[in-house]
């Protein structure tokens, strides 16, 4: 019989709000963490708006001294907060330096898209062109390497069992989840942080500006940028933040008296093969359908109870493809679909971060019991206009909220499905 998961702690550091409780509010008033980026506009980019998390380096300072501040580039820092945050939400005790011990049973998994860009780009090309690799000093490594996040946080925590960071695009952060969820559930972790980050920086968001996938259209209007499902919609506005959730085993949570926000029923990944229509930077649509049907037979749920969706809905061409992908694979048509919203519409796609942030949205939906709007889809795209009924513009009061599916499509034709449900004793 396997081991059953669940979340018993949240840190977010998102566009629109460091904190649950700040995050929270944000969600429930549909407020924008979107703004102008006046860097992107001095290096001429056609998009020159993006969701960077405010007052950053105030938070992080608060948290971590200065030598630990040495190591902690943004990738690492939106991380490292959100670690310490979901720790202490847990009911878990942040160890001092000096203390000794090891926590054999929790590790982490903690993903990024991308990673420590903003780092080579700003420190490690340009010292090395000038000859000054000696000036570099001894931190650089640990800021460039993709398992540098999870290896900062594992020594913050003093974790011991599996440490590592995954990277899948924007899948990252959902994947991450559904490995933890893995390992628990076979008995080879007690606990496990789980979700991923993204840094803030040009030099991450360039390649997306240059395959003009990334919105150009609202650098004057930048909180009615972000436009899932929109007829209006001119691509992604690009994001940052990080996130990170403790999963548990669920008797040794009930044991120590822990608070339970929702269980991870179930979870699927797949890649679609570049087939069928699907390449690179395009979803293969029998894969997205094949990774919804996986993750509600491993969650041993039909699809009729499925309540809400959080989508992945970028505000490209794609969402309306995701939202016909979500009624074949649930046989659920206009009349009967569940909610579905967009957390994208309030703090852009944050890459490698944007699963793990949303799994939060998620959470907090299903515990407070609401639906967050989706921001500048009243212009809704012809082809989701028969769904329209289920696609809130405003918050909806929703206690009778049990079940949640969290989806992530990323480059790579690669897939993500998460089935979460609220717990009540």
């Amino acid at each position: 019989m396997r081991r059953r998961v669940v979340i018993t702690g949240m840190g977010v550091v998102a566009p629109n709000g460091h904190g649950l409780t700040k995050f929270e509010e944000a969600l429930r008033e549909g407020i924008s963490g979107i703004r102008h980026i006046p860097e992107l506009e001095e290096l001429k980019f056609g998009c020159q708006i993006g969701g960077i998390p405010p007052n950053f380096e105030a938070v992080r300072t608060s948290y971590f001294d200065r030598e630990k501040l040495l190591s902690l580039n943004d990738n690492i820092g939106f991380a490292s907060v959100a670690a310490v945050d979901a720790w202490r939400d847990a009911g878990l005790t942040v160890p001092e330096a000096e203390d000794d011990r090891v926590d054999w049973e929790t590790g982490i998994i903690a993903g990024s898209g991308i990673g420590g860009m903003d780092t080579i780009a700003r420190q490690v090309v340009p010292m090395v062109n000038e000859g000054n690799v000696r000036r570099m000093g001894s931190r650089i490594v640990e800021q460039v390497m993709n398992s540098g996040t999870s290896a900062r946080i594992a020594g913050l925590l003093g974790l011991g069992n599996q440490v590592t960071s995954n990277s899948s695009a924007c899948s990252t952060g959902n994947e991450a989840l559904i490995m933890a969820t893995e390992r628990i559930r076979s008995g080879l972790a007690t606990r496990m942080l789980a979700g991923g980050s993204e840094g803030a920086s040009p030099y991450i968001w360039a390649g997306f500006d240059a395959m003009r996938v990334i919105c150009r259209k609202f650098n004057d209007r930048p909180a009615e940028g972000s436009r899932p499902m929109s007829t209006g919609a001119s691509g992604f506005v690009p994001g940052s933040g990080g996130a990170l959730l403790v999963l548990e085993e669920l008797e040794t949570a009930l044991r120590r008296g822990a608070r339970i926000y929702a269980e991870i029923l179930g979870g699927m990944v797949n890649c679609g093969g570049h087939r069928m229509g699907g390449t690179i930077t395009a979803p293969n649509p029998e894969g997205v359908k094949r990774c919804i049907r996986g993750a509600l037979a491993d969650a041993e749920m039909e699809p009729g109870e499925i309540d809400a969706i959080n989508g992945h809905l970028t505000a490209t061409y794609a969402d309306s493809m995701e939202v016909k992908n979500w009624a074949a694979a649930l046989g659920r048509g206009p009349g009967d679909f569940p909610w579905i919203n967009s957390t994208k519409s309030m703090v852009g796609h944050c890459l490698g971060a944007a699963g793990a942030i949303e799994c939060v949205a998620a959470v907090l939906q299903l515990v407070k019991g609401f639906i967050h709007p989706s921001l500048n889809c009243e212009d809704l795209h012809p082809e989701i206009t028969p769904f329209a009924a289920h696609i809130p513009h405003k918050r909806i009061d929703c206690p009778e909220l049990r079940t949640i599916a969290k989806a992530g499509f990323g480059f790579g034709d690669v897939n993500s499905c998460l089935i979460l449900k609220k717990w009540q004793g």
